[in-house]
């Protein structure tokens, strides 16, 4: 992304966290943010969890280099999508759970995400034929566990004297259940039984957001999964000589995004019947989908030249290889990542976290918009026009 344009997407951030304050007011809109998910949403836990498993992504250079100039256990070269929201709602970046000890160290909330995280138990998998899956694999039902032990931290005493801080904090739900699927995808199981675990998956997730409005959420933000045709590893993996398993306006895998807005049209049906059950409280649909399809549509507009490449990694045609991984051996690294869609091949550089941040934000891609459906935070306009992918779920 050019200078210009830089400038720009941090001027629309600086104006999201401006009217985002209510009138007359110096705090954030939201006091604490909480996340849930995967590495997409990992800021630091995996070292913690799992410190033998030191080549793991994350935790080493180039990861990280491009903003913090050091790797922090995030999966991409620099800040993720959390980063982004905490930012623009006037919030420091999220501490990660296991990185905190006290009260003072949760006093704007905390990550409980983690690399590899799946939605359902390995006991899920395992009664499914798929026998790969770890015993020590986190799980939402593990990071809601971990929420609760930070309650009892938080509130000794009476967990009803986090009434408040229920009410006036943001909820992250997500990214997760992509992992539920990638394990099983890079090792060829069976398509059609990978595609059955979806309402299993669903309702796991449905089933936590539950869990959380009845310890007090009012506001929770839930992403769908991201098009993973257009992931670089599964252009390579999965790569066809048939014109017709391709997108013509974007290169990706047609059938792999058309299994990833199965699951994003079965989320936002299980939502909107949650919506209906707590009128009182806001569930918004975070669509990472189609605020990612943004770049593969229009790369240019986000000065980007190669959205379906690779910056880190091995040689080929998507800048992957089975052989070379980013950060370990002789990889291949770019002069730019700005440059590029993908970081490692199946996690996002900061450009496109970014990109992905601000669509959420001005409230084109969440549904409802997040401009009504906050009101704690005042009035999040949509601050400059955009080229929007308009997305037809054919389920």
């Amino acid at each position: 992304m050019d200078s210009s344009a830089t400038m720009s997407v941090l001027a629309v951030l600086l104006l999201v966290l401006a009217v985002a304050q209510p009138s007359g007011a110096d705090t954030p809109c939201y006091t604490r943010l909480f996340s849930f998910g995967d590495s997409l949403t990992d800021t630091g836990n995996f070292g913690f969890v799992f410190p033998n498993d030191t080549l793991a992504p994350g935790l080493s250079l180039p990861y990280g280099e491009t903003f913090f100039h050091s790797a922090t256990g995030r999966c991409s070269n620099g800040r993720l999508v959390v980063d982004f929201i905490a930012h623009a709602l006037g919030l420091p970046l999220v501490t990660p759970y296991w990185s905190g000890k006290s009260v003072e160290d949760f006093a704007h909330g905390a990550n409980f995400a983690v690399a590899g995280a799946t939605a359902m138990s390995p006991e899920f998998f395992w009664k499914r034929g798929y026998s790969a899956a770890d015993a020590d694999t986190v799980h939402l039902d593990t990071q809601m566990n971990w929420f609760r032990d930070l309650l009892h931290l938080l509130c000794p005493n009476d967990l009803s004297d986090c009434a408040d801080m229920m009410n006036t904090s943001l909820f992250l739900v997500g990214e997760i259940g992509g992992n539920d699927y990638n394990s099983p995808l890079q090792s060829l199981m069976p398509f059609e039984m990978i595609r059955s675990f979806t309402p299993s998956v669903i309702d796991k997730i449905s089933s936590t957001v539950t869990d959380l409005i009845g310890l007090g959420a009012k506001t929770l933000l839930v992403p769908g999964n991201l098009p993973i045709g257009c992931l670089p590893l599964y252009l390579t993996t999965y790569k066809s000589n048939k014109i017709k398993d391709y997108e013509p306006e974007t290169g990706c895998i047609r059938w792999l995004n058309e299994f990833s807005r199965y699951h994003n049209k079965i989320l936002m049906d299980e939502l909107e019947k949650l919506q209906k059950l707590h009128p009182n409280v806001s569930i918004i649909y975070a669509d990472y989908y189609a605020a990612a399809m943004e770049i593969f549509v229009f790369p240019k507009h986000f000065g980007m030249e190669d959205p379906l490449v690779a910056c880190c990694g091995g040689v080929g045609p998507y800048g992957v290889s089975l052989t070379e991984r980013c950060g370990q051996g002789e990889y291949n690294l770019c002069d730019d990542p700005q440059n590029y869609g993908s970081w490692d091949g199946i996690h996002p550089t900061e450009a496109t976290n970014e990109a992905i941040a601000n669509g959420l934000l001005r409230g084109s891609y969440t549904k409802p918009p997040i401009s009504t459906a906050t009101n704690s935070c005042g009035r999040l306009t949509e601050l400059f026009s955009s080229v929007e992918y308009k997305v037809i779920y054919d389920v």
